[in-house]
């Protein structure tokens, strides 16, 4: 098996994210951190799934093997 290497997200850090995720979910919040098998850990978090009523998650952690895109909802530096 080959070596794991973790996902370079430190420009992403303290920045509005929008993430998708499998099952046809979307959860936006804050990226406060992540690791190795990017799990990631979103503040002010928000189930976005039905636009007309977000769910609220506050602070929650999403496993890596469930997200099929991340998508920044601010500028990212260089």
């Amino acid at each position: 098996m080959g070596r794991t290497t973790a996902p370079d997200l430190k420009l992403y850090m303290d920045k509005k994210l929008s993430l998708e995720l499998n099952g046809n979910r979307t959860v936006i919040g804050i990226l406060r951190g992540y690791d190795a098998f990017m799990n990631i850990n979103l503040e002010n978090a928000q189930d976005v799934a039905d636009e007309n009523n977000p769910k609220p998650l506050n602070r929650t952690v999403i496993r890596g093997n469930s997200i099929v895109a991340v998508k920044a909802l601010e500028a990212i530096g260089n």
